[in-house]
């Protein structure tokens, strides 16, 4: 991937018009055009994957929900492990990402991923409950979020593991122990990223450590590709079902 391929994502992160008469339509309207070369700009774009997926505690023979898991990119972080798993399903509203995820299943062989085209708010696994459940910059895209953390919960077994990794901004007077990001930070990147329909939240964090036992928890910042010292504000957040 080269010059021409990040300036067609970036048409599509930053000109391109999002269009359709609902959420999984505009999600596929603003993917479409992209997907093929998705992962390798993402990869400089959305830090801390590794970082989260590595760091469940991986479940033999367990249940894995990836949701918004797009072209199963996520997965490759866990590969040598996926064996071991029961079965992980890659969830997303976006058949051409998902296709795209079905290509990688077939290359590297991977008997117990599924994709699935449903919406993570109201998805649970037929083969249920689920060991761990993840979101990886999914949240973020999600308009009724906090749903989808809920159904996160509602699927998984007592003591299931949920791993987020997500774009955010703080709280302007964040509880003690949380980093507080100044007025340009927390002004500027939702208005930036929600021309996109992505809106990083400053409710993310307090929720999740609301309604999860935080087992790991860090705050970071990470470069933007051809945004000069910008620094976009993400998290890593592993927790345990209470």
């Amino acid at each position: 991937m080269g010059l021409w391929s990040d300036l067609k994502i970036l048409y599509h992160l930053a000109l391109k018009p999002v269009r359709g008469k609902d959420h999984a339509a505009r999600l596929e309207n603003f993917y479409s055009g992209q997907a093929e070369a998705y992962d390798d700009f993402r990869k400089r774009l959305l830090k801390g994957r590794r970082e989260m997926y590595t760091g469940v505690p991986l479940p033999e023979n367990g249940l894995w929900v990836d949701m918004g898991g797009g072209t199963g990119a996520n997965l490759e972080y866990i590969a040598e492990n996926i064996p071991k798993l029961r079965k992980a399903y890659i969830l997303d509203l976006s058949p051409s990402l998902l296709t795209v995820a079905n290509n990688r299943i077939a290359a590297r062989e991977w008997k117990n991923v599924e994709t699935v085209e449903a919406d993570a708010t109201t998805f649970q696994p037929a083969d249920g409950p689920a060991d761990v459940v993840t979101f990886s910059y999914s949240l973020t895209m999600i308009p009724d979020w906090f749903a989808a953390i809920e159904n996160a919960a509602a699927m998984l077994k007592p003591g299931g593991i949920l791993g987020v990794v997500d774009f955010y901004v703080s709280r302007k007077y964040p509880r003690d122990g949380l980093k507080r990001h100044g007025w340009f930070t927390r002004t500027f990147w939702p208005t930036w990223f929600g021309m996109d329909n992505v809106y990083p939240s400053p409710d993310h964090v307090p929720f999740l450590h609301r309604h999860f036992e935080p087992l790991r928890f860090e705050e970071e910042k990470a470069k933007v590709p051809y945004v000069p010292l910008a620094r976009m504000p993400y998290y890593v957040f592993v927790g345990k079902k209470r």
